[in-house]
């Protein structure tokens, strides 16, 4: 609207000076807007926008002439500038930030430009005009150096202004405000008003409640489920709803028409959102109601006819009411900083927190192909398949016969009128609430869909979601650049080789090992591990045994329809490697391993203990030859094979030569020392290594529980996973026990006899760092594992995740989640079996890319467990998992 009545003529006149004091004047501007400056040159318009905004929010025509001219005041290159200055526009307003335009813009064409870019962008062009009198422009015109303009511009400027400022609404300016003279120039200051949509300070909790279509007394039902105390007036009706808890219900629209009490439902709503219980968006009937009580001309279908006749028995102080309410009602809601946002029929990202006709439009009838079906009603284009954002998008409008999330987007309306149900979301907990139709009042027009959103997964993964280069936001660790390369490469490997990623909600992160020791005859020694982490200010490390196989990730299901519900894949669950392989080529065999640790988890009754009807361990699936059985005989064996056929030859040739009298007597002591140091490296690697038969020989060793449906494990204590670990073992051993008793009482057994057991008990001892005997304990348990042919031990915070803390008492960085301390043997067959005579050129290796990279991928690792545990999209859990393998293709040791 107009600040003030424009000339009533096109001539041009001067503005007359008010007479005394003039009042300061507050200029109201939208917080996300385009705010257009107008006047003549020498009007202040840079003064006025120096004083009044941020130097960035400010783009001047005469700075961007500097940009491609390298003079502010060429006007020759005012075309390019304009080119400049409107892509700079374009820029800030997608981002969602107030810009100022600082030029004359007293043409009409230049104005049409900007407001067409505001209108791209679904903001609010703001017209703010300085008109000052010509000779005041002009003067100050005259007294700057670097600009001196003919005579006839600032005229022919007043002129042009002159004539737009009764217009610039017409021109699709939504706020136009008029200073007239240098004294209201002086005195108007600026007044930043959020959007009417922009709630985001409400942080809930919420309770979200889909299509009612006048259906009151279920309405009435579903707030009582949801703990809210209904009000009643004199004659019984519900006006008002309250929740103990001060919850705040929230309501998508389509309140009205079809059901068998509109005004019933208006007066419970309208009472909640006056009283602030409730928060309310308008949807397409209310939309057509309101326009139809305005007396404006609509076509009575889908149920208008109803509200109407149900409305004329209402007082016309009510229906004045109602029309008043529904006129107030914004498009769609931005809310809890912005994390939810709800709207009657799905909004996509670029929309939320805009404001146009398009967006308004979008809100309340969602987008359409243009087509028909073949009951004569539009086909909706599925937006929420594709939807990406990150902000929980609650609508309703489609009709589905259960709600559900696709995407992070849930529809709410099921179909109560048509005989379905209300349904609610609890938010943040994200959980949905229904409550039966008492019975169907309305017969719809087509069956309610069964593939429409919340019905169907959808297409929850999408190739854009993880080509090219990346940054993924972690909590833990900030943003995680991913190079286009590195993507490039897991690319290869997801598409190649990969289970269905809808099952990776995990991959492990590589481990660094311990800082290199000094001692003589080590690489690594647990020293260096527990002093590491001394110095971090962990008092309490747990030490665990690193077993002698492969990494493995196992997804058990209780059930099939358990992982159906959550990962959109039936099945008893999956096992994978580092890398998102299947862990075993044999599919028998697979389902045979999660057949028992589903029935350990049953028995040990870590379902029911976590109320979960899946689990996501980390693990170690042994022996070695079972995952790497090519490797070892490519690259192990072979080495093994070659030192073992040429050293007794060479051995024997120099014992030849000594009996020749020549002197060979060093260099067979060394070929002696080669040949012991094969001997060892060909024993250390076959420890690794047994047969199997079916699930005979094979061994998990399960060392930490992951998640489970809404929980992050992960971050829990690791005393907390051993113990549930020790459940677990404990009772697969009981299945083998009774197995053996059923047995020995004659009972069938299986015909390849008793279950042997699978799962392994994973060895721990806890270190105080601080405590010299403890430390001391640490390294002999240490020298006892590996004595005996272990692999070496993982030393971890016992409280799981840690952070430093900076001098200033800042948060600091993560600590390595774990370090690995490997055994002298066990680094032969890492390194080579003479590698203790080199150790003072391999203490030169460099840990530090590794260190990073190992805590890159722990804090990615986290962020898709949390973002499985808040039940957001399967694409946003698999682009956190995406990055760890991603980043597994960057350059470092491998033998690190």
């Amino acid at each position: 609207m107009t600040d003030e009545a424009t000339p009533a003529s096109d001539e041009a006149r001067t503005p007359e000076a008010p007479s005394g004091p003039v009042a300061p004047r507050r200029l109201p501007v939208t917080d996300v807007s385009l705010v257009v400056l107008i006047g003549t040159s020498g009007s202040g318009k840079s003064t006025f926008a120096r004083r009044h905004f941020l130097p960035t929010q400010v783009v001047s025509s005469d700075f961007c002439r500097g940009l491609v001219a390298d003079d502010e005041n060429d006007q020759s290159a005012s075309a390019e500038a304009f080119d400049v200055l409107h892509y700079i526009v374009g820029k800030r307003l997608a981002a969602g930030r107030l810009t100022v335009v600082d030029a004359t813009n007293v043409q009409p064409e230049a104005r049409r430009q900007l407001v067409k870019i505001a209108r791209d962008h679904d903001v609010l062009p703001i017209a703010i005009v300085l008109d000052v009198p010509p000779g005041v422009c002009a003067e100050r015109n005259r007294t700057r150096p670097d600009r001196q303009l003919p005579p006839h511009v600032i005229p022919r400027q007043n002129r042009e202004l002159r004539r737009s400022l009764r217009g610039l609404e017409r021109e699709g300016f939504r706020k136009v405000h008029i200073l007239r003279g240098e004294a209201e120039v002086a005195a108007a200051g600026i007044e930043l008003e959020k959007r009417y949509n922009d709630l985001r300070h409400l942080t809930g909790p919420f309770d979200v409640v889909g299509d009612i279509h006048g259906c009151r007394s279920e309405l009435e039902t579903l707030l009582t489920r949801l703990g809210y105390v209904l009000t009643r007036d004199a004659e019984g009706r519900p006006v008002d709803a309250a929740h103990p808890a001060g919850r705040t219900a929230v309501f998508v629209g389509d309140l009205v028409d079809r059901g068998p009490d509109t005004p019933g439902v208006l007066r419970l709503v309208m009472g909640m959102v006056a009283a602030g219980h409730a928060l309310c968006v308008p949807g397409n009937h209310e939309n057509k109601l309101g326009r139809a009580m305005d007396g404006r001309k609509v076509t009575v279908s889908h149920g208008l006819q109803e509200s109407l006749d149900q409305l004329a028995g209402e007082s016309e102080e009510f229906r004045a009411e109602v029309r008043a309410f529904m006129r107030g009602l914004v498009s769609h809601y931005l809310l809890d900083g912005g994390a939810l946002v709800v709207c009657h029929a799905g909004l996509p990202e670029k929309y939320h927190g805009r404001a146009s006709g398009r967006v308004r439009s979008h809100a309340l009838y969602g987008e359409t192909t243009g087509e028909t079906d073949e009951y004569g009603l539009p086909v909706r284009y599925p937006w929420a398949e594709e939807y990406r954002g990150r902000a929980l998008v609650v609508y309703g409008h489609t009709p589905v016969p259960t709600a559900g999330f696709v995407n992070n987007t849930v529809c709410l309306d099921t179909g109560c009128v048509f005989g379905g149900s209300l349904t609610a979301l609890r938010y943040p907990e994200r959980e949905l609430v229904s409550v039966a139709a008492e019975r169907e009042w309305y017969a719809p027009v087509r069956p309610v869909l069964t593939d429409a959103p919340g019905a169907r997964e959808g297409r929850p993964l999408d190739l854009a979601d993880v080509a090219g280069r990346r940054i993924v936001e972690t909590g833990l660790h900030g943003r995680v650049a991913v190079r286009e390369e590195n993507a490039a490469a897991a690319l290869e490997v997801m598409s190649r080789f990969a289970l269905d990623p809808r099952l990776l909600a995990y991959l492990p992160p590589t481990m660094a090992p311990t800082a290199t020791s000094r001692r003589d005859g080590f690489l690594e020694h647990p020293d260096e591990a527990f002093a590491a982490f001394r110095a971090d200010g962990v008092r309490q490390v747990v030490c665990e045994e690193k077993h002698m196989g492969s990494r493995a990730v196992v997804l058990v299901a209780r059930d099939d329809a358990a992982l159906e519900k959550r990962f959109g894949v039936a099945g008893p669950g999956a096992i994978w490697t580092r890398t998102g392989r299947a862990f075993l080529s044999d599919d028998a065999l697979t389902a045979a391993v999660l057949g028992r640790v589903r029935a350990a988890a049953e028995r040990a009754g870590l379902f029911e203990e976590l109320g979960t009807g899946w689990l996501l361990f980390d693990a170690e699936l042994m022996p070695w030859s079972l995952k790497a059985v090519e490797l070892l005989r490519r690259q192990y064996a072979a080495v093994g094979a070659a030192a073992g056929a040429a050293l007794p030859v060479v051995l024997s040739a120099l014992e030849r030569a000594a009996g020749r009298g020549l002197d060979v007597g060093a260099l067979t002591a060394r070929q002696r020392q080669r040949a012991a140091d094969a001997e060892a490296f060909t024993e250390a690697y076959r420890r690794y290594c047994w047969p199997t038969e079916g699930l005979s020989g094979v061994r998990l060793a399960p060392f930490q529980v992951l998640a489970a449906e809404g929980a992050n494990l992960a971050v829990r204590p690791h005393d907390e996973h051993l113990a549930w670990i020790d459940r677990l073992v404990d009772a697969d051993a009981d299945a083998g026990a009774d197995a053996d008793a059923d047995a020995d009482a004659g009972a069938a057994t299986p015909a390849d006899g008793p279950a042997a057991p699978l799962l392994h008990r994973t060895g721990r001892l806890v270190v105080d760092t601080a405590d010299e005997a403890s430390v001391a304990a640490g390294v002999a348990w240490w020298e006892e594992l590996t004595g005996a042919g272990g692999e070496g031990m993982v030393v971890k915070p016992l409280g799981s995740l840690v952070r430093t803390e900076r001098a200033e008492g800042r948060p600091g960085g993560l600590v390595q989640p774990g370090v690995k301390v490997r055994g002298r043997e066990y680094l032969r067959i890492i390194y080579g079996p003479d590698y203790t005579e080199h150790l003072d050129r391999l203490r030169e290796r460099a840990l530090g890319h590794k260190r990073s990279l190992a805590l890159r991928e722990y804090a990615l690792g986290l962020e898709a467990l949390d973002r499985l545990a808040a039940g957001e999209p399967l694409w946003r859990v698999h682009e956190a998992v995406f990055a760890v393998l991603a980043l597994e293709s960057e350059p470092v040791d491998p033998r690190l």
